[in-house]
């Protein structure tokens, strides 16, 4: 691939701020905005606000985005009271729901719901193709019933209509975890999650089957704990062009204004070893949890005629 887009949104106070934001890249490092840094698409149902944005490029050559169907700056202090403990077990059940052939031309908006009532607000969605079963798995993060913390929790669809019952994925160690990124590279899957206790910080494991046995890579622990814990979230993981790996975290221990991404480099992910490369990053504005889907320089062109940078 010779481009990439970032699909995301703006930590604002606003309305919207919590709408679909495109970036585009041409190396992954330097970022520019579209659409005059105005929202690409807007939330129209439901909370009338998305977060958490995931984005997949379907065996169909089409593509999907889904997102937490959640708006603070509309219901935070109305009906959500206040509260996070109200957000994250009476928030939406739903996901919002985009599809398009050309990253250009989008469907209505959709809400799509894959939990029932036992669970809390659905969390932070990524999409993986799972290689071994030939199915797309949807993994969040919830509470779930007479359970004390939020887990990661998965289901499976062949088109985006139809999805099996929810199931566990995995849960923390020690805790609660959030925030699940998947990549697959030569018979791996590699699973970044976020340890969302105070002192927490993103770890990295890997398995040879995506609801399998998953190992600890400590060398991407020895990175993390380079770092302030409790500052860092919604990692978003993909190959640059040159063959090494970036993951970038989401950085939010600051005024909202100021949070973003920072990217971490690994030469090869099966070492675990990502290094922070903040010197070789830039990005126009703020931006918060979202995901890089690498493109073609054909897809780029098209979504910067279509959502020109004015």
């Amino acid at each position: 691939m010779e481009a990439y887009l970032f699909v995301h949104f703006k930590e604002k106070y606003t309305p919207d701020g919590e709408q679909v934001y495109f970036g585009l890249s041409r190396d992954g490092f330097h970022w520019e905005q579209t659409n005059g840094g105005e929202p690409v698409l807007w939330s129209r149902l439901g909370d009338e606000g998305v977060r958490d944005f995931t984005i997949a490029r379907k065996r169909d050559g089409g593509f999907v985005i889904l997102a937490t169907d959640l708006s603070l700056a509309n219901h935070f202090s109305g009906k959500y009271r206040g509260s996070w403990d109200v957000v994250n077990h009476e928030g939406s059940k739903f996901f919002s729901m985009w599809e398009s052939g050309d990253l250009v031309h989008w469907s209505a908006q959709k809400l799509v719901r894959i939990v029932d009532d036992s669970y809390g607000c659905a969390w932070a969605p990524d999409i993986i193709y799972d290689e071994a079963a030939g199915n797309y798995l949807v993994h969040w993060s919830s509470y779930h019933e007479g359970e004390p913390n939020m887990a990661i929790y998965f289901a499976r669809t062949t088109d985006f209509r139809q999805f099996t019952a929810p199931a566990l994925l995995t849960r923390g160690p020690r805790g609660q975890i959030i925030d699940s990124n998947i990549v697959y590279h030569d018979g791996w899957y590699y699973r970044f999650i976020k340890d969302n206790r105070p002192d927490g910080h993103i770890y990295l494991e890997r398995g040879k089957s995506l609801t399998g046995t998953f190992e600890r890579m400590s060398a991407f622990d020895e990175e993390m704990q380079k770092l302030e814990a409790g500052q860092y979230e919604a990692p978003t993981c993909f190959r640059l062009a040159n063959g090494q790996w970036c993951v970038m975290l989401d950085f939010y221990g600051c005024a909202k204004e100021k949070q973003g991404y920072v990217p971490f480099v690994a030469d090869d992910i099966a070492t675990g070893r990502f290094i922070r490369s903040d010197a070789k990053f830039s990005f126009p504005y703020g931006f918060k949890h979202g995901t890089v889907l690498p493109i073609t320089l054909e897809e780029y062109q098209r979504i910067r005629k279509a959502y020109p940078d004015t």
